[in-house]
């Protein structure tokens, strides 16, 4: 059953393998008042009043947030459509995701000011899904040498008279990739420091000294590391170091990694580990809509004007094949790739799903670990990563029918 009713007032989660950030507790116990995590205990919580739910030996993590997301289950967020919103959002909460940052892709200024009318509307009625932390505009600032798949049509410099316009018509854009290399984006980054939104580099041929004049103006993330972004290039005979060196150089900067097994193989996901760790490293799945879908002919983008691709060996393809179109990805598949390909323990996997991009979007205080005080954001899986049952502030949005509820 789903509990799309208000969350019962008091719940115990019994017999559950309870991942903290620095343990597995094994048969834990975890008190959910309303909408919140009260108590997380070793043993039995005697709570006479408390709805008892059986975690039958199962891990249960932190809700899996993920930072950037185009769509899923056949719906993109450039849909035109609250409907799109709601229907990703409930996708994504069946394979562990609770919170999500709704992403788009270049577009026309007018396409653009209406998907975030829409995700105001949505935002309002999404009760059965992932909770949305906010929007990230992926674009139209890039650089057209790595444009990947988005549409050239509408690749521009930083227009100071347009963001500043998105940003006072809309308070839901929480954060923006843009190349920093670009006339004005230095500006740009500190308009949107000054506005508490994250400023991220990507689709951009930048060298070290442009990434560093970057995070000194109010960049702090690299948007899916290695993806659309320089490396070592050489100019005039001299060697420089790109935005991805930059990212392993500079302590501060986060970086965000699209870990379906495909985007990256499993060499470049261990070195991503080793030098930015769990705590710098957040895990997306950068899925457009055919997440969630069977393989086949599918739409990047808009339904009205969006690209054609082809969804084949676990990723969406341009039609040439000759590069990538977007991940189709799940949360679990995520970890899995994680655990099983990059070899990286449990609870540093789920830090980078949970904890890491918390504290990216600014939510650390209310997600992204189970502790007292905490939303109650719960994932319950298996062995296998296999999904359970999703908890997303106190409220069962999503459960396998094996599992008994109540």
């Amino acid at each position: 059953m789903n509990n799309t009713g208000n969350a019962p007032q008091r719940i115990k989660v019994t017999n559950a393998r309870i991942l903290t950030p620095y343990r597995i507790i094994p048969h834990g116990t975890i008190l959910i008042t309303g909408k919140t995590i009260t108590e997380i205990s070793e043993r039995d919580i005697d709570v006479p009043d408390a709805l008892e739910l059986d975690a039958g030996g199962a891990y249960v993590s932190p809700g899996f947030i993920d930072l950037h997301v185009h769509g899923g289950g056949g719906y993109d967020f450039m849909d035109g459509s609250e409907e799109a919103f709601l229907r990703i959002a409930e996708l994504h909460a069946q394979y562990g995701t609770t919170a999500m940052v709704p992403t788009t892709l270049t577009s026309t200024r007018q396409e653009l000011f209406n998907t975030l009318e829409i995700y105001e509307k949505a935002n309002a009625k999404n009760t059965a899904g992932a909770r949305f932390l906010g929007m990230h505009l992926e674009g139209p600032y890039f650089a057209m040498s790595q444009r990947g798949a988005q549409d050239p049509r509408y690749i521009r410099d930083p227009d100071p008279d347009e963001y500043q316009e998105v940003l006072a018509r809309s308070s839901s854009v929480t954060r923006w990739s843009a190349a920093p290399e670009l006339k004005g984006a230095l500006k740009f980054g500190q308009f949107l420091r000054s506005k508490g939104v994250l400023a991220a580099v990507a689709h951009t041929d930048a060298v070290y000294e442009e990434v560093l004049a970057a995070v000194e103006n109010g960049y702090s993330l690299a948007t899916h590391l290695y993806s659309a972004m320089s490396g070592v290039t050489r100019r005039n005979s001299f060697r420089y170091a790109g935005v991805i060196e930059s990212a392993y150089l500079l302590d501060q900067m986060d970086v965000e990694l699209i870990a379906d097994g495909v985007h990256l193989p499993a060499p470049l996901l261990k070195l991503a580990y080793k030098i930015k760790g769990a705590e710098r490293t957040a895990l997306i799945t950068d899925a457009m809509r055919a997440a969630g879908m069977p393989p086949g002919n599918s739409i990047l983008g808009s339904l009205h004007n969006g690209t054609e691709v082809i969804v084949e060996d676990g990723v969406a393809k341009m039609p040439d094949r000759q590069a990538f179109a977007g991940s189709v990805a799940t949360a679990d598949r995520l970890v899995r790739t994680m655990i099983n390909l990059a070899d990286i323990p449990l609870l540093d996997t789920i830090r980078m799903i949970s904890s890491t991009p918390a504290r990216i979007m600014g939510v650390a205080d209310r997600k992204g670990i189970l502790a007292p005080g905490k939303d109650a954001d719960l994932v319950f899986f298996d062995a296998d990563i296999s999904i359970q049952l999703t908890m997303v502030e106190g409220r069962i949005v999503y459960q396998r029918e094996s599992i008994p509820v109540f």
